[in-house]
């Protein structure tokens, strides 16, 4: 790889780690890139893991410095191809890296494997094209058809496994991105369902419990390009990155991230991008993600593959209901029905009631009409209880010490807790739901849910 100066001499990366302090010029395939963001000084930052024929496992780090974002390089997706020019090549506590100045260095990015073309998509103001790019460019992406990623002991995570406050590795698919309220909003789903989650609450605080709706407020027309099958957890990128980096997300693509983050909102976990993650490139013969789809599609196909995973072997015995033949759906499933009135049965968990108090279960007219908040690992729904399906579901009209005891093993209220400040588990149960609607104009848009057909079997 020789020209007709130094300017124009690319360097293998196996030659390239052997020049310490020296200038380089390297082209490379990026399998791994953080998202811009700014440094504590005045300087943006992001780092880019290239590989070539010659080294690739486990490849070099560029550090890449800019005076503004606008300035770091757009990466558009891992497994892209970089060319960088006069960077000096070092070395700290045995780790070989490459750094890119603002002053004098300069960078090209080319599409990766299904790319034709061999101008860059973007390159910083230094830049100069050589004669011999198209041939580095192209032999990289003669390669590229066969490159599997060795990622040596490198643990992924499924969404099942995530816990709060816990950073880990995940591969999941982005399934749908939108803007909303100058916010871009974006999904990630693996096919697995996420753990239930402890509701740490004062019961007298039920009410707020009750009017939450979860992560996915998303039109029906939208839920209905979902998976019915597997928790659909909120993506979300933390201060410190720029907006510019949801670009880097592509929707209907499996796609690695490293170092994110778990949290908590509104009951639900969610990951954060942090300023310390990163994208791996991801083949699309990737074993892992092989299986993750492998897995999905036979879920799908199982009898009980819409049961949660965490009832397995079945959901406890706090409920039975009519139709034991009918098989199981998810609440996806149900907010997604394309006919506004139909029956299903489902396995949820009841993590509300509304009203609370049991005496006030009914109405002075001794009509039962209380409200649940449901959910599965797919979604959460409200529905009512109703008159004589509420009658079927108590068990007639117990005394309000009954019913309240009822309630308390419906919600998962540790026995010795009297509205305390306590943790609750609400068991998995069967219950069965119907749709009806309230508009004749909007079928769709107005449809409500009911439980029926279902006992509460508790003793009295």
């Amino acid at each position: 790889m020789t020209g007709r100066s130094d300017d124009y001499r690319f360097m293998e990366i196996r030659d390239a780690i052997a020049s310490i302090n020296q200038k380089v010029n390297i082209v490379g395939v990026i399998i791994e890139f953080s998202f811009p963001r700014r440094t504590k000084g005045t300087d943006c930052f992001c780092a880019v893991k290239i590989v070539d024929q010659s080294h690739h496992k486990p490849g070099i780090t560029a550090n890449i410095f800019a005076e503004s974002l606008e300035k770091l390089p757009r990466v558009a997706s891992a497994g892209d191809i970089i060319e960088l020019s006069h960077v000096t090549m070092k070395t700290h506590k045995g780790e070989i890296y490459a750094v890119f100045n603002k002053k004098f260095s300069s960078f090209a990015l080319y599409e990766g494997k299904d790319g034709s073309g061999f101008l860059p998509y973007d390159a910083s103001p230094k830049f100069r094209p050589r004669d011999l790019d198209e041939k580095f460019i192209q032999s990289l992406r003669d390669w590229l058809v066969d490159f599997e990623l060795d990622e040596g002991s490198t643990n992924f995570s499924f969404v099942r496994d995530l816990k709060e406050s816990e950073h880990v590795n995940l591969i999941c698919k982005i399934v749908y991105m939108c803007e909303s309220n100058n916010e871009t909003l974006a999904f990630a789903w693996d096919g697995t369902d996420s753990q239930p989650i402890s509701i740490d609450t004062r019961l007298a605080n039920e009410i707020d419990y009750a009017h939450q709706s979860g992560p996915l407020v998303l039109p029906r027309d939208i839920l209905c390009i979902l998976p019915p099958v597997g928790s659909i957890l909120r993506l979300i990128f933390d201060k410190g990155i720029e907006k510019q980096s949801f670009s880097m997300l592509n929707t209907g693509k499996w796609m690695k991230f490293m170092n994110v983050l778990c949290e908590m909102q509104v009951g639900t976990f969610q990951i954060v991008v942090t300023t310390f993650s990163k994208l791996r490139f991801t083949s699309n013969g990737d074993i892992a993600v092989q299986f993750r789809q492998r897995s999905y599609e036979e879920r799908l196909a199982s009898v009980l593959g819409r049961i949660p995973f965490w009832c397995f072997p079945s959901p406890s015995h706090v409920t039975e209901v009519d139709h034991n033949n009918e098989p199981f759906a998810t609440l996806m499933d149900v907010l997604t029905y394309p006919k506004a009135t139909a029956k299903f049965k489902c396995v949820v968990r009841v993590i509300a009631m509304y009203p609370l108090q049991a005496k006030d279960f009914r109405s002075p007219e001794g009509i039962y009409r209380v409200r649940l908040c449901l959910e599965d690992p797919t979604a959460r729904i409200h529905a009512l209880l109703y008159a004589e399906d509420g009658k079927q579901f108590f068990g007639g009209y117990p005394s309000s010490d009954a019913l309240t005891r009822k309630r308390n093993k419906l919600l998962g209220v540790p026995a010795s807790e009297k509205n305390e400040a306590s943790t609750r588990d609400p068991p998995w149960v069967q219950c069965c739901l119907k749709s009806y609607y309230l508009n004749k104009q909007d079928v769709l848009g107005s449809r409500q849910y009911r439980i029926f057909g279902t006992r509460l079997v508790v003793e009295d």
